[in-house]
């Protein structure tokens, strides 16, 4: 009996990562997380199905040109979130509580300060960014007043990321999940009763959206309250700490920035895909929401790997870190390859999920063809983006991002819609904002390796953890 109870506990709470088959800590950790992300993934997709069956294309085009704004205001708890958990993950493996304890309280002060500032910032630019992206007249209106509620819900969106993602740096991934799946059955239930009973529109969806998420928040808070065999919140810990602050900013800043400039350019890119017209535009939602999805197996063992490799970084077990990385692109690439055999199979069920009007239906599953390759060189850059990551090697990502989103994406999808112009298509082909997007992913998997064998994130985790060269190869 105490060894089923010694089980449990165990499979509920923090997990040491820094022993073991790499491949199974990887694959036990990553399940849940993998789970939890695609239940993440339904908030939105749940939000767009609804809207686009009860209300219509205008409210799936509403959902879908408001995601970018969205995007680009979250990106102070993004760099929260990641240097957070690089720091909790590292000072677990190496059993410094005390300091683990400081990080964590840390993190929920700045969190409290992020999303306050995320909520007036988004509040008072929502009308004159849409205005901006020249989103068109007859979804506008729908598609601020989406924003708008998101907004108010900001703190308690911010405190579900950030305080699930020092879960994981602890190595618990199922509790996170639970938590997450209890919100979403909810967000379910009320988008549902909001949009098809109440009759509230775009509205009622995303308020459907922060209750559920403020839920997930405060479970997440009493969970780590609770947790007091391996950290203890208190007072004292949830007072700034200048040093600590600092290395968790300046850990998680190129992280944010990178998420900075996807949504910088997802504005930009969505400025042209607004010209395109409302029917492209719903297409492009459609495109997204299921993408989503077919990326959340590369962002769940992206974040498998951070922890793994923080765990041992600090635990000074380099060799361990090499032997978890291969294993992990063998299951990551593995994965990602009957993915895009069930995209190319199954797609066009999943797209009629989200509406009846076939132009949009055959226009998104001719969108989905063009991406669904770009998925296994996908797994390369997030699996090898988070070894760095959980090294402390948080610029070599950022600046890939740059070089691909920046100087190859934007340009091309652009350059791509002039050359494809013609007399039917006066705007150009709308392919053109696909198949951008999959030659910068191919590019940016082909640095991220290249990068990755010179070993700079090796050296950056020896100059925090000198003992980690004990075990370098």
């Amino acid at each position: 009996m105490a060894s089923m109870s010694k089980k449990i506990s165990s499979f509920f709470g923090a997990k040491d990562m820094t022993a073991g088959s790499p491949a199974s800590c990887l694959i036990q950790f990553s399940v849940p997380l993998l789970i939890g992300n695609l239940a993440q993934q339904l908030y939105n997709t749940v939000d767009s199905i609804v809207v686009g069956k009860y209300v219509g294309d205008g409210a799936l085009a509403a959902v879908g040109a408001s995601g970018p704004l969205l995007n680009l205001l979250l990106v102070l708890f993004v760099g929260v979130s990641t240097g957070a958990g690089i720091m909790v993950s590292q000072y677990f493996g190496a059993k410094d509580q005390k300091l683990l304890s400081k990080t964590v309280g840390n993190a929920i002060t700045l969190t409290l300060a992020a999303g306050l500032f995320m909520t007036v910032a988004g509040i008072l630019t929502t009308r004159w960014f849409m205005a901006f992206l020249d989103t068109p007249a007859d979804i506008y209106e729908m598609s601020c007043s989406y924003l708008t509620i998101l907004f108010l819900g900001m703190v308690g969106c911010a405190y579900y990321n950030i305080l699930s993602g020092i879960l994981r740096g602890l190595g618990d991934s199922v509790m996170p999940l639970v938590f997450l799946l209890v919100a979403c059955g909810l967000n379910i239930v009320l988008d549902l009763l909001f949009v098809a009973v109440f009759r509230m529109g775009v509205a009622g969806v995303a308020w459907a959206t922060i209750i559920a998420q403020s839920i997930s928040a405060v479970l997440c808070i009493v969970r780590l309250l609770r947790m007091t065999d391996v950290l203890r919140v208190t007072k004292e810990t949830l007072k700034p700490d200048g040093a600590l602050c600092k290395r968790l900013v300046m850990l998680g800043l190129p992280s944010g920035g990178t998420q900075a400039i996807f949504s910088m350019a997802a504005l930009i890119v969505q400025s042209l895909t607004n010209s395109f017209g409302t029917t492209v535009i719903a297409c492009n939602t459609v495109v997204m929401r299921v993408d989503g999805f077919a990326m959340m197996p590369n962002f769940s063992f992206g974040m498998a790997m951070t922890t793994f490799v923080g765990q041992n970084v600090g635990a000074g077990k380099m060799d361990r870190v090499v032997k978890g990385t291969k294993d992990g692109l063998k299951i990551g690439l593995g994965v990602s390859a009957v993915l895009v055999a069930l995209i190319l199979i199954f797609g066009r069920p999943l797209m009629h999920m989200f509406t009846s009007t076939q132009e949009v239906i055959d226009l998104s599953m001719k969108m989905m063809r063009v991406l669904s390759v770009g998925y296994i060189a996908m797994a390369v850059t997030q699996i090898l983006s988070g070894t760095m990551r959980g090294a402390g090697d948080t610029m070599t990502p950022m600046w890939i991002s740059i070089i691909t989103t920046i100087i190859v994406r934007m340009p091309l999808a652009y350059l791509l819609a002039f050359l494809t112009r013609s007399e039917a298509a006066p705007v150009g082909d709308p392919i053109a904002l696909f198949l951008s997007l999959l030659i910068s992913w191919v590019i940016g998997a082909t640095l991220t390796f290249l990068l990755y064998l010179r070993g700079g994130w090796k050296r950056k985790a020896m100059s925090v953890f000198p003992a980690s060269a004990n075990g370098g190869n």
